[in-house]
């Protein structure tokens, strides 16, 4: 198999343009490390944390440093991992004082007999997993401080325009045996009520990986994709013979009639064919493989380079 992976940094409204240079830089980067680690015979589960983890490292993304703030002004971020070889799943949701919730859910997955660990729960295990706790004033940036701020004020407008909360960011990738895998980790919904958890740690609506069937990881309005379990959902129009095309167009489609949810989501078939979709404004986005990388953030906009 020629390995594959593929990161995205979010649904999203317009990204303005001194923050365009940077997200691609940030993309560009999460998609050279994850491919880097398949290169080098790397699994699929190795390729994606790698990725999410240069992503929650990177200030410009809702995730990990750029989460963004509850209603309280703190961090409280989300993330889930699943390896498509056996179904073996980690997930964790409102962990606060953390740097990457991404190795937490890894740590889920692979040391307990569990999928899913919460709140204290969570904190106490990453405590016992020697997972080093940073001050969550360190997670909190003036950026997203102004963003809360800025919610605030406009709250009691209550604007229908759900686009600023899209952020997510995620990966997936098939490795050189055929393995499959995703991730997805974020901050959330800006001022959002403390406690509140969205698709991402969620398994089937923020992805799912199956060998059988391929890796998604998805990115939007988290209480939508919840309602129609977004990723689960792009995979079984997989099943019944739709292209990654088509099954991406599909589901976000039903998402959007359905529940007047918008988003986007990334995949990768078990045979190695990829898509980046998206309904909401833009969805930054890079894919990996043969050696080229591919990019892009608004629809019909992707270059194609070398990779180093």
């Amino acid at each position: 198999m020629n390995p594959i992976v593929v990161v995205h940094g979010g649904g999203a409204g317009p990204i303005s343009k001194d923050r365009k240079e940077r997200v691609h830089q940030g993309m560009v980067r999460a998609a050279t490390v994850g491919y880097g680690i398949l290169r080098e015979g790397g699994s699929a589960v190795d390729a994606v944390e790698g990725a999410v983890v240069a992503l929650e490292d990177d200030p410009e993304f809702n995730a990990g440093c750029g989460s963004v703030l509850n209603t309280n002004g703190e961090v409280e971020m989300d993330a889930s991992i699943m390896d498509g070889k056996d179904l073996s799943a980690g997930a964790v949701s409102a962990v606060r004082c953390i740097a990457n919730p991404i190795k937490l859910a890894r740590l889920v997955m692979e040391k307990t007999p569990h999928c899913f660990l919460t709140d204290q729960g969570a904190a106490q295990f990453a405590a016992a997993m020697g997972v080093p706790e940073i001050p969550g004033e360190k997670l909190v940036t003036e950026r997203n401080k102004k963003r809360l701020e800025k919610e605030k004020h406009e709250k009691g407008a209550q604007k229908t325009d759900c686009q600023k909360n899209l952020g997510t960011v995620g990966a997936v990738a098939l490795d050189c045996k055929g393995n499959v895998a995703y991730a997805t980790s974020t901050g959330g919904i800006v001022n959002k009520m403390v406690g509140r958890v969205g698709d991402s740690p969620c398994l089937g609506a923020g992805g799912y990986a199956d060998n059988d069937i391929g890796a998604v990881s998805t990115t939007g309005h988290g209480e939508s994709i919840l309602k129609v379990n977004l990723a689960r959902l792009t995979l079984f129009h997989i099943e019944q013979g739709k292209t990654v095309e088509e099954a991406a167009d599909l589901s976000l489609g039903y998402m959007k009639s359905r529940v007047k949810g918008l988003g986007g989501l990334i995949m990768v078939s078990k045979a190695g064919d990829w898509v980046a979709k998206w309904t909401s404004t833009s969805m930054p986005w890079a894919a990996a493989k043969d050696g080229k990388l591919h990019f892009g953030i608004d629809p019909d906009d992707t270059t194609i380079t070398d990779l180093p």
